[in-house]
């Protein structure tokens, strides 16, 4: 990408993921609540086996924040079993619907607060580190805020685009710092990431075919 800015060149690969794959319309969930859960469900597992332990919430009626609340943790695990790590997660789901109680589980009430507070809540309670924490600010509140994770820190650093130091702050300061804050694009830009890690950047990367190969140092066809 030659002497392009940083701007510059996470524009370029967002504009040619885009172009690729398509809007993906993420995160899939019929509520802002459903979409916390699936957050936190989501570490460490595939999306399949998320939505099979949220399809098992729905049908025993638990999926609410007041259910969550009060069903055994036990009984809440066995309900996520298909998600992995269900004794943790569940812990984690009933540590997070006890932090929405503080705001009767009203999450209108959410929109008061500013992000950064927020965030710093969801950080203090127990299971959630900042990609789980920025997953829900982003996803579930609507708040511009951009989502790092194994796929981003694996993707850039072979287009050649990294931060001074490989720590989750630091990722987040670059794209930041260079698109412009916008909850929609960042979601976007998010999920078409995660697709590209899946599909063509793997650990080991499928670079036939690479929508990005004419940005991409380490492009070996």
């Amino acid at each position: 990408m030659g002497d392009a800015s940083p701007a510059e060149k996470l524009k370029a690969v967002y504009r040619l993921l885009l172009e690729r794959y398509g809007p993906q319309r993420w995160w899939p969930g019929e509520t802002p609540f459903e979409v916390m859960t699936g957050a936190v469900l989501t570490q460490s597992a595939a999306w399949g086996n998320v939505e099979k332990a949220i399809g098992n919430l729905k049908a025993a009626g638990k999926l609410s924040a007041a259910a969550l609340r009060d069903i055994p943790a036990a009984d809440l695990a066995v309900l996520i079993y298909p998600s992995g790590y269900y004794n943790a997660k569940a812990r984690k789901l009933k540590a997070l619907v006890e932090w929405l109680g503080n705001y009767g589980d009203d999450l209108s009430r959410l929109d008061r607060r500013d992000s950064q507070g927020l965030r710093e809540e969801l950080l203090g309670v127990h299971g959630i580190g900042p990609e789980t924490a920025d997953s829900i600010l982003l996803y579930a509140l609507g708040r511009p805020i951009f989502v790092i994770d194994a796929y981003t820190r694996r993707l850039y650093p072979r287009l050649g685009i990294k931060p001074d130091r490989d720590t989750y702050d630091s990722w987040q300061r670059l794209f930041m710092a260079n698109l412009p804050h916008e909850a929609a694009s960042f979601n976007e830009y998010h999920a078409l990431i995660v697709r590209h890690g899946k599909e063509s950047c793997r650990k080991k990367p499928r670079c036939r075919d690479c929508c990005l190969s004419e940005l991409c140092p380490a492009f070996s066809p």
